[in-house]
């Protein structure tokens, strides 16, 4: 017999809880807002944000991938879908605030509105925060405030939590602290391994970040 509880994924919404971003754009047709892309490993929402573009279901285009380890699969994917992607390695910086400074010139020299962190492993620091204020956001995996920080959804099945999920939010200085734009909820099965359950939040996190970025060109 089966114990696991019926699958609430589908019955949980999404938690929509948009803080005032920045002055609306004037009306009528807005130009597709500039991203740039900030990711240190595989890419899989950078692929979900792509693809969203190119399905004409997002206005949007990004202008630039930056990543930070010399052998993330990010960098392929994006020249796979002719995407400029630029290597700043973190290991070649001694001040993390000369490193956000290398990065924050890339973005400008970009033309870049709004940064997307997707699995961007670093901490910023005031400098890239300052180039770029209340036009960063980050995705989560975990409801926050639980969980911030590394090894998400290895806290929450420590804590034998019931519910997960993932946050979109504002970047501000301490870590997975600024205001919250999105979340979605995902259920926690008994036998979850940290594989299993992040591949489930991972779904989620696909859509919530389109959202967010379709949200964001509204205003």
């Amino acid at each position: 017999m089966n114990n696991r509880p019926a699958d609430l994924s589908s019955a949980i919404p999404a938690l929509v809880s948009p803080p005032a971003l920045s002055a609306p754009r004037p009306s009528g047709e807005s130009p597709p807002i500039k991203l740039g892309i900030l990711a240190s490993g595989t890419g899989s929402n950078f692929v979900a944000i792509a693809d969203a573009i190119a399905h004409q279901q997002l206005a949007a285009q990004i202008q630039l991938v930056i990543y930070n380890n010399p052998d993330a699969p990010v960098a392929k994917r994006a020249h796979e879908r002719g995407i400029a992607a630029h290597l700043v390695n973190h290991r070649n910086f001694s001040q993390r605030e000369v490193f956000d400074q290398q990065v924050a010139d890339l973005l400008q020299a970009a033309e870049v509105e709004w940064v997307i962190m997707v699995g961007w492993m670093r901490r910023v620091t005031q400098v890239l925060i300052d180039v770029f204020p209340d036009r960063m956001i980050n995705i989560h995996p975990s409801l926050l405030p639980s969980f911030p920080g590394i090894r998400a959804v290895e806290q929450a099945l420590a804590h034998t939590v019931k519910i997960s999920g993932c946050t979109v939010h504002l970047v501000r200085l301490e870590v997975d602290s600024g205001p919250i734009l999105i979340q979605a909820a995902v259920p926690v099965y008994p036998e979850d391994t940290a594989a299993s359950l992040h591949a489930r939040i991972q779904a989620q996190e696909h859509q919530i970040i389109v959202q967010a970025i379709t949200e964001i060109g509204q205003n």
